[in-house]
């Protein structure tokens, strides 16, 4: 392999370990003990999934560690530049309010088998995902045309059936963390993620069918953005 994708990955093992502590603090700070079990069950589900999903993009795709290296990238859509800090913490706000719920005050706690289900949407939102980025090598973090990176259409994959997949993936891997972690008042920001995730779905599909050719005729073969047969 070439040597910047190697160091990307290195970058990504970086950035991983920082995230897995944010994640921790964020989780164990608000359950206000160490010893909440759903917590350290998807720490460990969620490490295994992540490095599962790294592995198979560094054999399939490894050109995108380096473009999801850049938050942003040049020509990113200014309400983009709003949206994402909003989602980045809905997704993040997940965490303590199930440490919250389920780690420390008993809220509104889901058990049994809506661990289960969340553990299972967890793990397609993660394939899913992973999906999108083995076959797209223009899957960056920002909405922006990629006229630096030969930007073109993209309808294999998961592309052939939707036109965002990685956002229906992504709004299963919401519910999912929220329920694998044991709780419902979870559920609040992960409904906030899903709200802009389709906010987002639809700037980002009027950008690309005004200004990446090819993409309205993609549009018009590929009729839903999510889920076929419903939107």
């Amino acid at each position: 392999m070439p040597d910047l994708p190697r160091a990307e990955l290195n970058r990504a093992f970086i950035s991983l370990i920082v995230t897995l502590v944010l994640m921790a603090a964020l989780l164990f700070g608000a359950a206000g003990s160490l010893s909440w079990g759903h917590g350290w069950a998807f720490m460990i589900v969620f490490v295994l999934l992540i490095l599962a999903s790294m592995a198979a993009l560094w054999r399939l795709n490894p050109e995108i560690f380096v473009a999801r290296a850049r938050p942003t990238g040049q020509g990113t859509k200014g309400w983009d530049r709003v949206l994402m800090p909003i989602l980045l913490i809905a997704f993040a706000a997940i965490l303590p309010v199930a440490g919250l719920d389920d780690g420390r005050f008993h809220w509104a706690p889901a058990t049994g088998a809506w661990v289960i289900l969340g553990y299972l949407l967890l793990v397609i939102g993660f394939a899913g995902t992973a999906w999108a980025q083995a076959v797209n090598r223009h899957f960056e973090p920002s909405v922006r045309i990629q006229s630096d990176r030969d930007h073109h259409v993209v309808a294999t994959g998961p592309y052939a059936y939707v036109r965002h997949p990685g956002y229906s993936f992504a709004s299963l891997m919401a519910v999912g963390i929220a329920w694998s972690l044991g709780s419902w008042w979870a559920l609040l920001p992960a409904v906030v993620v899903i709200a802009v995730l389709a906010l987002r779905t639809n700037l980002e599909d009027a950008t690309l069918q005004r200004e990446l050719p090819g993409y309205a005729e993609f549009a018009r073969n590929t009729r839903f953005k999510w889920i076929p047969g419903v939107w």
